[in-house]
């Protein structure tokens, strides 16, 4: 393998790391049956890599080097232990340390390894936040300050919810794999969850100096059409499959030449990736077309999503019906964000004064949340009360830890000058 020379090889070991650390770690424990262990392994590779690539040079696959050097520690590992476990057999002493035995075949399986590391670390043994935490942490990527800020926890509380879950999961002897039957479908929401959190932190950072993350939106992505081929009965796989079709075609023109942010109101539509959206389409249809019910939680989003695919400039976007469908998620999985962004919504169909009143409702709900001032100091600008707004824009600006965005926040306070 071929090394190239660069003039920071630590940035570019960080930089790598972060983006194949998800894939490094489900091939390890897809070898050491452990996601702990794997996590443990793959910082090894992390190690090794530090110490050789600026030596050397950054390999032009730095990806399969760390996952290999990664899945040589874990042979080595399994035979140590296959060694011991020998050992002790001699003296008349016996421990269950032995390589599991490959898994049957199944033809309604699917063989990624990502898809494996989702469905094991939502297993029921876990609560539901510590199954979110440790996939956002193994399979995002995320640091524990940024999955607590998703949360809107303390840190702490994160780390140790993941600590405790690695420590389930190997006492449990969970096994890593997708599930099929009943087991699939109780983990199915949990999975989807998390396919989402990881999506948004894509789509939009919580930190970092960059507003998107494009392979963890490519993960999020790949893995839901994915699930949505292996449960092609389940409405709501389709409907956050559909959802992740329209968002991800909207990505080329959410950022501008130097990366900065660009809003809904000034994007570029001609960018808007049209096979995206058609595909989007296609699995909203089929979200409608398996329900029995009610639309979910994420054919409700994937709705909203589409009248913004559908409307060819921001002023003919449905905002009615956007307000309408938000409702109707507000109502069928209640949150202070979803009344957030319904917020946005009555202000664009009705006005900015009924949509202040709600977002004044939330100001306890979301006191630390930086969207709410945002959105606050939207109202307000459109409201004429400039200085209120300029006020809120630089309350947010404090509160988000991404660059871009604080920029971009900043840049609009001072337009309220």
């Amino acid at each position: 393998m071929t090394a190239q020379p660069t003039a920071d090889p630590r940035s570019a070991i960080e930089t790598v790391f972060r983006l194949e650390s998800p894939r490094v770690i489900a091939a390890v424990a897809r070898i050491v049956r452990d996601v702990g262990v794997a996590e443990e392994l793959a910082q090894d590779a992390l190690v090794a890599a530090l110490e050789r690539w600026p030596r050397d040079g950054v390999p032009d696959n730095p990806g399969a080097w760390l996952t290999t050097t990664a899945r040589r520690r874990a042979v080595d590992l399994i035979r140590r232990r296959e060694n011991h476990t020998r050992k002790l057999q001699e003296i008349g002493r016996g421990l269950d340390t032995t390589v599991p035995p490959e898994e049957p075949a199944d033809p309604d399986d699917i063989d990624d390894d990502l898809l494996r590391l989702v469905f094991t670390t939502c297993h029921p043994v876990l609560s539901a936040e510590a199954r979110i935490a440790l996939t956002l942490r193994l399979l995002g990527g995320l640091t524990t300050a940024e999955i607590a800020r998703a949360f809107l926890v303390p840190e702490p509380t994160v780390a140790q919810r993941i600590v405790r879950a690695k420590r389930t999961l190997a006492t449990k002897n969970v096994a890593f794999e997708v599930p099929s039957g009943p087991d699939r479908a109780a983990r199915l929401g949990s999975v989807l969850d998390v396919i989402y959190l990881i999506f948004n932190e894509g789509y939009a950072a919580t930190a970092g100096d960059d507003w998107l993350r494009p392979s963890l939106c490519e993960d999020a992505l790949r893995l839901a059409r994915q699930l949505a081929q292996l449960m092609p009965k389940e409405p709501e796989v389709h409907g956050l499959a559909a959802l992740l079709e329209f968002q991800a075609a909207r990505a080329a023109a959410r950022t501008g030449p130097n990366g900065e942010p660009v809003l809904l109101a000034d994007q570029n539509r001609s960018r808007w990736n049209r096979l995206l959206i058609a595909r989007g389409v296609a699995a909203l249809e089929r979200a409608e077309a398996t329900a029995a019910g009610p639309p979910g939680p994420y054919a409700l989003q994937a709705a909203i999503a589409a009248c913004h695919a559908r409307a060819h400039t921001y002023e003919d976007t449905d905002w009615a019906a956007i307000a309408t469908l938000y409702g109707l998620l507000a109502a069928r999985a209640p949150s202070p964000v979803v009344e957030l962004n319904r917020a946005v919504a009555v202000s664009m169909a009705d006005g900015p004064g009924p949509a202040l009143e709600i977002v004044d409702a939330l100001a306890d709900r979301l006191r630390d949340y930086h969207l709410l001032p945002s959105v606050r100091g939207d109202l307000l600008q459109r409201l004429g009360r400039t200085a209120e707004a300029r006020a809120e824009f630089a309350r947010a600006a404090t509160l988000t830890a991404n660059e871009r965005e604080r920029e971009l926040l900043q840049r609009r306070a001072a337009e309220c000058g």
